[in-house]
C-alpha cells in the first residue's frame, strides 16, 4: 500500500467511531508497510488470527469490509426495558420472586429476566449489564431494629440533639460507650501488591479489654478508663473520672445506650453518693447512630485493631494511648437555624430519664 492510502485508511477508520473497526484499519496499514502480522499482532496486543483476517477481509471487498458486521445482527437484547426490568429486580431478593436462594447469581438473574417474557443472555453479557449499571457484589449491613415506633425514635433523638444545642453553657454534654479490646484481630481490608495478600496470625486463646469513654460533643474531649471486665464497676471507675475532671460543673449530662452496666443497683448507690451531679439520657434501643463516641471506636479499631499482630495483650493496649486522642472528632456544627442559648428548652429536661 502506498502511504497516501495507508493515510486515507486511517482517517476513514478515525471517522467510524467503532474501535474495532479502527484496529482492523491499523492492521491493514502496519502489514501494507511491509510488516509481518506477527509483529503486528504484538504491536497492537492481539491475536495473530486477528491481523490475518483483517487482512484478507480487506483484500476480498476493500475498507467497507472492515466494518463491524455486528450492525446487521438486528435488535440489541440488552436495551432501556431490559435495564429496567433488571433494576427492578435487584431491589429485592430472590427469595422476594419465588426462588429458594438468598442472594443473586448471573446465572440466577439471567433465569428470571427470561422467566419475565425478556431475551436469553449468556452470564457474560448479564455481568456487562450489571457493570454498566454500577451494580457490584456486596456484603450484607447486619442491624437490630429498634422496637420503638418511628415516630418515637425520631423525636427521642431530636431530644437529645437540642440538648446539645440548648443546653446550658455549664453543663457539659458527654456521650459515653464502652468498647472491646480483643487479642484476636479483627481483619479488614489492606492495599497489597498483585498476586500478594496479607497474612494475620491469630494467637488462638482470644484475651480481652474494655474502655470505656465519654466524649464532650461541644469541646471533642475524650474522657476514657480502662479495665478487664465489662460490668458496672468500669462505668462507675468513669463516672469517678468525670466527676473529677469536670468538678466546677453542676450538672452534667451523659446521653448513653440501654446497657445494664448502666442502670445496676451498684450504679444506682454510685450515683446517689455523687449527689445527683450526672443526669442519664438514654438513647432509644438499637440506635447506635445517636452516639457520636462511636466513631472514635471506629477510628480506634481502623488504628489499632485491625490485622494487628501482637502476640500478648501487652501489646495492643498502649497502642491505644497515642491512638485516642488522634482519634478525637471536631466538635459537632451547629445547624445554622439554631443559636445556643444559655438555657434549655423545658421539655428537653423534662422528658430525659435520670436515675437519680
Amino acid at each position: 500500500m502506498k502511504r497516501k492510502q495507508r493515510q486515507a485508511l486511517l482517517r476513514w477508520a478515525s471517522k467510524s467511531g467503532c474501535p474495532l473497526t479502527y484496529r482492523r484499519c491499523l492492521a491493514v496499514a502496519a502489514v501494507g508497510r511491509g510488516a509481518s502480522c506477527h509483529a503486528t499482532a504484538r504491536t497492537l496486543e492481539c491475536a495473530t488470527s486477528t491481523v490475518v483476517v483483517a487482512v484478507r477481509r480487506y483484500r476480498e471487498g476493500g475498507r467497507q469490509s472492515l466494518r463491524d458486521r455486528r450492525e446487521g445482527n438486528g435488535r440489541a437484547k440488552v436495551d432501556e426495558r431490559f435495564r429496567e426490568r433488571l433494576i427492578r429486580v435487584l431491589e429485592g431478593t430472590p427469595e422476594d420472586w419465588g426462588w429458594c436462594r438468598p442472594t443473586w447469581t448471573r446465572e440466577l438473574l439471567c433465569q428470571e429476566l427470561a422467566r419475565r417474557g425478556l431475551a436469553r443472555v449468556s452470564v457474560a453479557t448479564m455481568g456487562r449489564t450489571l457493570a454498566s449499571l454500577g451494580a457490584r457484589l456486596k456484603a450484607a449491613k447486619p442491624i437490630v431494629e429498634c422496637p420503638w415506633h418511628s415516630w418515637k425514635r425520631r423525636r427521642r433523638l431530636h431530644e437529645l440533639r437540642c440538648l446539645e444545642v440548648y443546653g446550658p453553657a455549664k453543663e457539659p454534654v458527654l456521650h459515653v460507650d464502652e468498647v472491646d479490646i480483643h487479642l484476636n484481630p479483627k481483619v479488614g481490608r489492606d492495599w497489597c501488591l498483585p498476586g500478594q495478600r496479607r497474612v494475620v496470625v491469630t494467637p488462638g486463646n482470644n484475651q480481652k479489654r474494655y474502655l470505656a469513654g465519654a466524649l464532650n460533643t461541644r469541646t471533642g474531649k475524650l474522657t476514657w478508663v480502662e479495665g478487664t471486665s465489662k460490668a458496672s464497676f468500669l462505668f462507675i471507675q468513669l463516672l469517678w473520672r468525670l466527676a473529677s475532671e469536670y468538678r466546677r460543673a453542676r450538672r452534667i449530662h451523659l446521653v448513653l445506650d440501654n446497657a445494664s452496666v448502666h442502670s445496676s443497683k451498684k450504679t444506682l448507690k454510685a450515683l446517689a453518693q455523687l449527689r445527683g451531679r450526672f443526669v442519664l439520657h438514654f438513647l432509644p434501643p438499637y440506635c447506635p447512630q445517636g452516639n457520636r463516641i462511636e466513631r472514635v471506636w471506629l477510628d480506634l479499631h481502623a488504628n489499632v485493631t485491625r490485622n494487628h499482630r501482637c502476640r500478648t495483650m501487652a501489646q495492643p493496649m498502649p497502642a491505644c494511648m497515642p491512638t485516642l486522642p488522634l482519634a478525637m472528632p471536631s466538635a459537632p456544627p451547629v445547624h445554622p437555624c439554631v443559636e445556643p442559648t444559655s438555657g434549655a428548652p423545658p421539655e428537653v429536661v423534662r422528658e430525659s430519664r435520670s436515675l437519680v
